[in-house]
């Protein structure tokens, strides 16, 4: 099941996701009369078991809801939780690959985190699928991309045991984690230079746990103007999803709509020889495959 959030122009809407189409999720659930509130993607989430057998009735008996279908091409896809209650949950340095060519640029012996390393991405950071990304070369002169897959919680818990984590997972997203990495490195944390302004896209779906299956098998690629720059495979996370989720969980109540992205792998550009940061005018590509991919437009910020 491929679950979006979109806009007409004049509402927002949940939907199904099918060959160019979206089923309007509440028009369809007042056409069957489901009980359940499938007015957004949070509400979806936050109904639990009882919203997810609504779902998969509607999904059922989707062929009969000709009036709840609607053409793809006019709506504008959002990130499929426009608004995080909470920010966004990240995981650093949790590909081998992309350890190692951090280590080699500071010219120091790579080191292996002996825990997940999590920072936070504003909510205010979250972008859709095609949202254009602002930089301002005022702030930062080492943009940087991130393809990451990001998990979204289904089920809260504390102290989740990893042989149950993926148990509270409700689906799974592509993020694109853009970074200004000079920002970063002058107020020493991740958090400001993670934070700017709409440098978290989300999409351009939420693909449920069922669906995906086993999410090792996914792989994750990244270009720059049509240039790949990045490619990987979830397999290769040095902490997967069951010891992030046990991790994050240990003692910090996670909930409903929490959204964790997972880190990225190697390929990123202030890595390269030379640098190479992103520019105005550059087209950012990540995708995941099984999932969908973020087409994102870097824009200069004018100046006065």
């Amino acid at each position: 099941m491929r679950l979006v959030s979109c806009s007409d122009g004049a509402r927002t809407l949940t939907g199904l996701w099918r060959d160019g189409q979206v089923l309007d999720l509440a028009a369809a659930g007042r056409r069957l009369n489901e009980a359940a509130d499938l007015g957004s993607m949070l509400s979806i989430i936050r109904g639990g078991e009882a919203t997810q057998a609504a779902l998969q009735r509607i999904e059922a008996r989707s062929s009969e809801l000709t009036d709840a279908w609607l053409d793809a091409a006019p709506l504008r896809l959002l990130a499929p939780i426009p608004v995080p209650v909470r920010n966004v949950f990240c995981v650093g340095r949790n590909y081998l690959d992309h350890i190692k060519e951090g280590y080699a640029v500071a010219g120091r012996e790579t080191r292996l985190p002996e825990v997940p390393q999590f920072f936070t991405k504003a909510t205010g950071a979250v972008n859709s699928p095609e949202g254009d990304v602002r930089l301002d070369s005022r702030l930062t002169q080492l943009f940087d991309y991130e393809v990451e897959l990001a998990v979204v919680i289904g089920r809260g818990g504390r102290d989740i045991p990893p042989a149950s984590a993926l148990e509270h997972v409700f689906g799974y997203t592509v993020a694109n984690d853009f970074t200004a990495r000079d920002l970063q490195r002058r107020h020493e944390q991740w958090f400001k230079g993670k934070s700017l302004d709409g440098s978290c896209p989300l999409g351009p779906c939420i693909v449920d746990r069922a669906e995906i299956g086993d999410p090792t098998t996914l792989e994750l690629s990244l270009s720059v103007n049509g240039e790949e720059r990045q490619r990987g495979r979830v397999a290769q996370m040095i902490f997967d999803i069951p010891a992030i989720i046990a991790s994050l969980s240990a003692g910090l109540t996670l909930e409903p709509g929490d959204i964790i992205s997972t880190g990225t792998p190697s390929g990123v550009g202030f890595a390269m020889n030379p640098p190479q940061a992103l520019k105005g005018g550059d087209l950012v590509v990540a995708r995941i495959d099984r999932i969908g991919e973020l087409r994102n437009r870097i824009v200069e910020v004018s100046r006065p």
